[in-house]
């Protein structure tokens, strides 16, 4: 890991993330009646408990709209859920106004050009390894691992290695002594 990467990481108050294509591999997968069905890693999941448990802000900001996603986000305990944004820039300055943090201190992370306003404003903009092209040329980094298969664990892991967090954590988690 690069060190200016590792402190603009060690900045980082609040970290957003996209939902298809990063929570999720970026498929849509519907049934006959029209249910929507979503696959997300359970090592993500771990990897917000872990920002919480650190005292990192998350939220999800998407463009399309699926109970799917606000039922794991209220098993994760994510409090800041946006979703059906058709301008995620707007509600992402609003949640900073709300937090009061300023855009330098935030991170997002994104795969396709909707994403590209908002990590135009950020101190950290993330692009998971399959995202488009353009996304991940403007990215300060991009993770090794596709959207959904464990690239938002990737990027909570880098934000607690930043504060010294992720081995403490690990430990802890292993039953040994910090």
């Amino acid at each position: 890991m690069t060190s200016p990467i590792l402190s603009r990481a060690s900045a980082i108050e609040l970290v957003a993330f996209d939902v298809d294509g990063v929570l999720t591999d970026g498929r849509l997968v519907l049934g006959s009646g029209g249910d929507e069905y979503k696959v997300f890693h359970s090592r993500d999941g771990q990897g917000f408990v872990m920002l919480r448990e650190a005292a990192i802000q998350v939220a999800v900001i998407s463009g399309r709209s699926s109970p799917v996603v606000a039922e794991r986000m209220a098993q994760l305990g994510i409090e800041f859920v946006y979703q059906g944004c058709n301008d995620k820039l707007a509600v992402f300055a609003a949640l900073l106004d709300r937090l009061g943090i300023g855009p330098e201190r935030a991170a997002h992370v994104g795969d396709d050009l909707p994403d590209l306003a908002v990590m135009g404003r950020v101190g950290l903009a993330i692009a998971v390894a399959d995202a488009h092209p353009e996304v991940r040329r403007r990215a300060h980094w991009c993770t090794r691992l596709p959207g959904g298969r464990g690239a938002a664990r990737e990027v909570c892991d880098l934000l607690l290695e930043s504060r010294g967090l992720l081995e403490p954590l690990t430990r802890r988690y292993a039953g040994e002594p910090p």
